[in-house]
């Protein structure tokens, strides 16, 4: 908060300081000539002035908000979050209260919410839903279905698997682990959560990433992972019909890609592993169980793990 109160009381004071002394400063009367020499003049004896008069300004400490236009005061209070907010509210209680800054935490954090399609009551307040949301978000985290439970209890969601997927798909306060388990439990949910990825035009690594992006892959292989990769795999040929027509993919060959673009992630990133994988050997093993994908895809499949890194990570 210091920091961008900072920025605009020195670029204030600094204007101020220079207004007062053009106004003061005799001859300007707007001949380039007086001006070029006025000039002159600030540059050199005035400029020790000026700098005392802006250190004196400074030792007084910030400029009052409430002093600025509104609209200023809440553009530089946008800045903050909320527990700098509710620090800037003790001094500005109008300011730090207004409902539009609070709106943009509540959606900047929780991108969606069943709440916010909603007609809201008279004395609706965003910034006890920013509360309500963040106590949810701790809860879910601690126990995922009475943090679901909580937001459901409040109003903030509804209970529909498109609702519940937009709100994990627009949120990153949840827990990774705790997401995995409900997950794992509301397959609904999930499916829907798949679907609101869109991998056209990615390359297949990088969509990978995205997908263990917002999806966490578990720590074991299992029936979790084999269900990850398989519905990923339909979605990537869905987002991607040419690149379907024109290479031959389809979702059994983007399982299998899947699969070896794990184990190599792990092979090359793992220290415990000595004797790398070369590219030879994966576009051999990688073709043997896709015949059908081109020898340079293969290659450029290896090139993208050696130089990002892992799909997972």
């Amino acid at each position: 908060m210091g920091q961008g109160l900072w920025r605009v009381a020195r670029n204030q004071q600094l204007q101020q300081e220079y207004g007062e002394h053009w106004d003061a400063g005799p001859g300007l009367d707007g001949d380039p000539q007086d001006l070029g020499m006025e000039m002159g003049h600030c540059q050199g004896a005035d400029i020790y002035q000026l700098l005392r008069a802006r250190r004196g300004k400074e030792q007084q400490g910030f400029i009052d908000l409430e002093m600025l236009p509104p609209e200023l005061s809440i553009t530089i209070l946008s800045y903050l979050n909320a527990t700098d907010l509710c620090l800037a509210s003790c001094v500005w209680q109008d300011l730090g209260h207004d409902e539009y800054l609070w709106q943009g935490l509540c959606k900047s954090t929780w991108g969606h919410c069943s709440i916010y399609n909603r007609r809201l009551p008279y004395g609706f307040s965003y910034r006890r839903l920013y509360m309500m949301l963040d106590e949810g978000s701790l809860t879910f985290n601690a126990n995922h279905q009475e943090g679901i439970s909580y937001f459901m209890s409040k109003g903030i969601l509804v209970d529909h698997p498109k609702e519940l997927a937009k709100f994990i798909f627009c949120t990153r306060t949840l827990n990774w682990k705790m997401l995995r388990v409900y997950l794992d439990e509301r397959r609904d949910v999930l499916d829907e959560l798949v679907t609101l990825h869109n991998f056209s035009n990615q390359f297949l690594p990088n969509a990978l990433r995205d997908f263990f992006r917002h999806i966490h892959a578990p720590e074991e292989r299992g029936e979790y992972l084999e269900t990850l990769i398989t519905k990923f795999s339909h979605r990537f040929c869905a987002c991607n019909p040419v690149l379907v027509r024109d290479v031959g993919l389809s979702p059994d060959a983007v399982y299998v890609l899947c699969y070896s673009l794990i184990l190599l992630s792990i092979d090359l990133t793992s220290p415990h592993v000595k004797n790398k994988m070369s590219k030879r050997e994966f576009i051999r093993n990688t073709r043997h169980a896709a015949q059908n994908i081109s020898e340079d895809f293969v290659g450029h499949l290896y090139d993208n793990i050696y130089l990002i890194g892992h799909v997972a990570a």
